[in-house]
């Protein structure tokens, strides 16, 4: 079995559209999109980590840089969906162009999308994400003079249930007999067993909690995470901090609010040389000082890019709740929103500089 050879000559259809698609808005955005990125080598680190079946037998796999692209598409787009996401590539003429795929070819099946997302692992998003911030940072872009690490709740895509009913379905899933359907095949979950109650602000929360950390200059997501929501946000800042470092030069400083602050992340900050932008707060033995309290004003004003970063991508993304029930593909789901969201942000930066 290999890749199905994507034929971009023109057939027919392509020629007879061929005058109208001049005047297409959406297509000349999907162009300049696919002009801010050298696919080739994010198509190289694909094919280094994709595996497809050896068998003679059966139909051809698709390019993992075609459903690669499709990810793409369907967070740009707000596409809620597989089934969706293929209704769209089907009816939107500058979508097939951006993919590569004659107008007279339908789009890959939804199930095929859903299989792709399982078949990458975190170190080939990783490297990914990185190789997309170096061409950034090669166009005159710095990202590592500063990060800003935060966390924010996420809806679990289940209805709640209570502590004590969540503990005996977790239960029952990790018997021998839970695991299994009537038919002896991996049992699909329904309920979501990775989510777990919190309280915020006296509010009860069920869900899953996002770790995330952006580059202060621009803007980019350098890293992000899910973890079940009862997890403290202090112990994610040293990941955060590791997992945003993207090119050779070093990370200069970490800003966070208050929640990061305690001797743990102080001294894993000094440990690494990486200056301390963590807001300070009151102990039980000394209030803050005139100084601290002006030192926590100027790292809030660096330190909102992050809330930006929230805010945009949960109004573009509905990024506050979970698309999935299992925390592993809402994990994939947040990386593939880092790679939309800079690749975006990185077009919008350039334009800009170059008006």
């Amino acid at each position: 079995m290999g890749f199905k050879k994507m034929d971009n000559s023109l057939g027919f259809a392509d020629l007879a559209l061929a005058s109208s698609l001049k005047h297409n808005r959406s297509l000349k955005l999907m162009e300049k999109l696919d002009k801010s990125i050298e696919w080739s080598r994010i198509e190289a680190i694909l094919l280094s980590h994709y595996t497809i079946g050896t068998s003679g037998e059966g139909a051809d796999a698709y390019p993992p840089m075609l459903l690669f692209k499709c990810m793409l598409l369907q967070k740009w787009f707000r596409i809620n969906s597989d089934p969706e996401l293929e209704n769209q590539i089907n009816d939107r003429l500058s979508f097939k162009k951006f993919l590569g795929l004659s107008f007279a070819k339908p789009s890959p099946d939804h199930s095929t999308f859903s299989r792709f997302r399982s078949r990458l692992s975190k170190n080939a998003m990783d490297q990914i994400n990185s190789e997309i911030l170096r061409q950034f940072e090669s166009k005159g872009l710095t990202i590592n003079e500063g990060i800003a690490v935060d966390a924010r709740l996420v809806k679990s895509a289940s209805r709640p249930v209570s502590n004590k009913k969540l503990r005996e379905l977790k239960e029952k899933s990790n018997s021998p007999e839970g695991k299994l359907d009537k038919n002896g095949k991996p049992k699909k979950f329904s309920r979501d067993l990775d989510s777990d109650w919190v309280v915020q602000k006296d509010i009860p929360h069920y869900g899953l909690k996002e770790h995330a950390a952006v580059d202060t200059n621009h803007g980019f997501i350098l890293a992000t995470t899910i973890t079940p929501s009862s997890v403290n946000d202090t112990n994610y800042l040293p990941y955060c901090t590791v997992y945003s470092r993207h090119t050779k030069q070093k990370i200069e400083k970490v800003y966070a609010d208050k929640g990061y602050a305690g001797k743990p992340n102080r001294e894993f900050l000094a440990g690494n040389k990486i200056a301390d932008g963590i807001m300070r707060k009151d102990s039980t033995t000394a209030k803050l000082t005139e100084y601290e309290i002006e030192r926590n004003k100027k790292i809030s004003k660096v330190r909102y890019i992050v809330e930006q970063y929230f805010g945009i991508s949960h109004l573009k993304d509905n990024a506050k709740r979970a698309r999935f029930t299992d925390i592993a593909k809402n994990k994939f789901d947040g990386w593939y929103r880092q790679t939309a969201y800079n690749i975006s942000k990185g077009l919008k930066i350039l334009k800009v500089a170059t008006v």
